[in-house]
C-alpha cells in the first residue's frame, strides 16, 4: 500500500474558517465528569430515537431483553458470558449505527442515487455479519464440546 500523502492547501485557509473549525472542536468546553455526563445524556438519546423511529432498533432491542440475561445464564464460563452477551450487544451497536448512515443519506436527499444507496446497502450487510456473527458464536459455545 502507498502511504495516504495529503495535498496541501493551495490557498491559506481564511481566519473566518479557522475560526469556524476552532468553535465547533470546543464546542462545549464541557471536561471531566460533567462531559461524560453530557455524552450518556446523549447515548440515550440515540437509543430513544432508535426505539421510537426504527422497527428493526425496536425488534432487536427486544430479542436483546431476552437474549442478554439469556446468554449470562447459558455462558458457563465468564468468557462464554462475555462472547454470548457481547454479540448481541454488537448487533445493537451496527444497526444503530446502519440506521445512523440511513438518516444521514436521507437528510442529504430523498432522491435515489447510486451512491446513496451502496452506502445504505452496505449498512445493511454490516447488520447481516453481526447477525452471522452471532448466529456463529452462539452456535459454537452451546452446541461444541
Amino acid at each position: 500500500m502507498y502511504p495516504l500523502r495529503l495535498k496541501e492547501p493551495s490557498k491559506p485557509v481564511p481566519a473566518i474558517v479557522q475560526e469556524a473549525n476552532e468553535k465547533h472542536m470546543n464546542k462545549t468546553g464541557h471536561t471531566g465528569v460533567k462531559r461524560i455526563i453530557k455524552a450518556t445524556g446523549y447515548s440515550m438519546q440515540g437509543l430513544r430515537a432508535g426505539w421510537l423511529y426504527e422497527a428493526a432498533v425496536r425488534q432487536e432491542l427486544i430479542a436483546a431483553a431476552f437474549l442478554v440475561p439469556l446468554g449470562f445464564y447459558l455462558g458457563n464460563t465468564a468468557i462464554e458470558k462475555v462472547l454470548l452477551v457481547g454479540t448481541i450487544l454488537m448487533v445493537l451497536m451496527v444497526e444503530l449505527l446502519n440506521t445512523a448512515i440511513e438518516n444521514v443519506v436521507d437528510r442529504v436527499s430523498f432522491d435515489s442515487h447510486e451512491l446513496s444507496g451502496r452506502a445504505k446497502d452496505m449498512g445493511s450487510a454490516a447488520v447481516f455479519i453481526a447477525l452471522l456473527i452471532v448466529l456463529l458464536t452462539w452456535g459454537c459455545v452451546l452446541l461444541l464440546p
